[in-house]
């Protein structure tokens, strides 16, 4: 009997010591990349946060984990970047996985969303793309700091010409323009940003580049970084997962960004 006692006396002070320290983290800050629709763009009636698919699904993930999650507008993908790394925002709301972000964030698993990257061309100037190296010798264009998977990323770096700039807009209107001869970006976010600016004579191309899963991460600096949240946070995942509950938050922001 008393052997008894002492393991639930144990299992009790375990639980109350995990509740305290998930307790301690009182408001978690997440952003992302806010040129990302139907994931993420900035809110048109409050400009200092994000709305869209991603931030729908922080909403659920608070209530999951009983913490409040404040999806906030932190610049730039390059900038949203360098925020989690110094630890000034708690989440990232949506990365792909590369081994140097390792360095200061954890990923959070399992994913959330599988996107599909691919060879964006100008209709008129066909590629002829059926595999990546089909592209040397060309000149590409993506946006800064972005990544389609560790594998193209290395073969980009060692084999291709690509040129980053601050925007998708920018680089859409680029390639409009004969500019470069191809942008690498989602399938999904470009086809939105081609819609909603009007841009015409660009097609994406098959196959695609690569196919990689979407991720939220928090940064190694977070003071929210505990066993307690980490654990609390992939079991929010996974429950979210298993309910298909991306779909339905990229259809409703598919609809809301046609709208905006």
């Amino acid at each position: 009997m008393l052997r008894l006692l002492g393991v639930a006396v144990l299992a009790a002070a375990a639980g109350a010591s995990s509740a305290w320290a998930q307790g301690a983290c009182k408001r978690l800050v997440a952003t992302g990349n806010p040129e990302y629709p139907p994931y993420l763009w900035r809110d048109a009636a409050d400009e200092t946060h994000l709305a869209g698919a991603n931030a729908s699904l922080m909403q659920l993930v608070a209530q999951e984990i009983g913490i409040p999650i404040e999806v906030r507008y932190a610049g730039s993908w390059a900038r949203v970047q360098e925020e989690a790394r110094l630890g000034r925002v708690d989440l990232i709301a949506g990365a792909f996985f590369t081994v140097e972000r390792l360095d200061y964030m954890d990923y959070v698993y399992p994913p959330f969303r599988e996107t599909r990257s691919v060879v964006w061309e100008r209709q008129g100037a066909p590629l002829k793309y059926r595999q990546w190296a089909d592209l040397k010798g060309r000149a590409g264009v993506t946006v800064i700091n972005n990544s389609f998977g560790e594998e193209f990323d290395r073969f980009a770096r060692s084999s291709l010409k690509i040129a980053t700039v601050p925007s998708l807009e920018q680089a859409l209107k680029m390639l409009q323009l004969g500019r470069v001869d191809y942008l690498v970006y989602e399938e999904d976010p470009a086809t939105a940003y081609i819609a909603k600016l009007g841009v015409e004579g660009l097609a994406a191309v098959n196959p695609s580049v690569s196919n990689e899963r979407l991720y939220l991460t928090l940064s190694h600096k977070s003071p929210c970084n505990t066993p307690e949240v980490r654990a609390a946070l992939a079991k929010a995942m996974y429950k979210l997962a298993r309910e298909n509950t991306m779909k339905k938050l990229v259809d409703a922001g598919i609809q809301l960004w046609r709208t905006r």
